[in-house]
């Protein structure tokens, strides 16, 4: 059986701050197979971007990695050293970030930023990596692409410089993508053509994909498994199919219930109550009791669930002591 490209071991993640500690991730585990699409979803803090930065090993000093490993290709990345990693980075591993504006270098024109991907990866010359910068940036679907490559990034909208962000994040045909809101910043039509260039280049090229957003639309309409995150926790993993049709976590179904319907004219839009935890402690036992529906005695009193296999099918899995079941 060939292992998978992306494996996730244990991890956990800390952030100090002046006053305190902020427990961001612990003890996630996931997969990612070539010309996957895996989506993790929940809501802002949830731990989803740190899991993408660790990845990268772009955490920032504050970040403690406390436990566990990722391994790529069959290389732990939390010890590679900082060459190896250079070698990776914008070749075989790319991030679209969150913030494309803060993303790009602002004294630099857009033609070279995307050029240097490949005068520093391939080694082509200055010219030839310019003229293929414009085709990228064509490919993107930007508008007169020779002018936008000699713009610079405060002259741009900010869907513009999303879009420029993922052809530097595609001008490789990378192995992985680490997509942080890919689409966040872009209109329905933009979006359309982006999220059908990634489901191309994981097709044609077979590269995978861990797709980091709120947007359950543009879950179901790329991702191939998806896992449901709160308070640093994997609550809920299985197919997209699996978890936007049947989800087994109370706080999955409240995610769906929250979403607005094309037939729910005249319903009343529901909303999660409360707030996620601080999550200035490690946590000791579910961090969802508090907002949860079907929380039982013993939700307060054991500690926090384990992700658990769900079923014959690996991969389909659910953190609770008293799940969701339907039939």
């Amino acid at each position: 059986m060939t292992p998978p490209l992306v494996r996730v071991r244990d991890l956990s993640v800390r952030y100090r701050t002046r006053d305190s500690m902020a427990y961001a991730v612990d003890q996630v585990s996931l997969e990612i197979e070539r010309g996957q699409v895996l989506a993790l979803v929940g809501e802002s803090g949830a731990g989803k971007t740190t899991v993408g930065m660790a990845m990268l090993k772009l955490l920032p000093d504050e970040a403690d990695v406390l436990a566990g490993e990722i391994q790529f290709d069959g290389h732990d990345l939390l010890t590679m050293k900082e060459s190896e990693l250079r070698a990776i980075r914008g070749r075989q591993i790319t991030m679209i970030f969150q913030d494309p504006i803060a993303g790009l270098n602002p004294v630099l024109n857009i033609g070279d930023q995307v050029a240097e991907v490949m005068t520093t990866h391939l080694g082509v010359s200055k010219n030839a990596a310019k003229a293929q910068a414009i085709e990228i940036l064509a490919q993107v679907g930007l508008p007169d692409p020779r002018r936008v490559a000699k713009s610079y990034p405060f002259q741009l909208s900010g869907g513009m410089c999303q879009r420029v962000m993922i052809g530097i994040a595609t001008a490789m045909k990378p192995d992985l993508i680490v997509a942080d809101e890919p689409t966040a910043s872009l209109d329905v039509t933009v979006q359309a053509q982006i999220l059908h260039q990634l489901d191309q280049l994981r097709r044609e090229q077979g590269t995978a994909i861990l797709l980091i957003t709120h947007d359950l639309g543009v879950v179901s309409q790329l991702a191939d498994e998806v896992g449901v995150m709160y308070a640093g926790h994997l609550v809920e993993t299985g197919t997209a199919l699996e978890v936007l049709k049947a989800p087994h976590h109370p706080y999955t179904a409240g995610l769906l219930a929250a979403l607005p319907r094309l037939d729910g004219v005249g319903r009343e839009l529901l909303a999660l109550p409360g707030n996620p935890p601080s999550m200035e402690q490690p946590t000791t036992h579910c961090p969802f009791i508090p907002r949860c529906p079907k929380a039982l005695q013993k939700c307060r009193e054991l500690a926090a669930p384990q992700l658990t296999p769900v079923g014959d099918r690996e991969g389909r899995g659910v953190a609770c002591y008293n799940p969701i079941w339907q039939d």
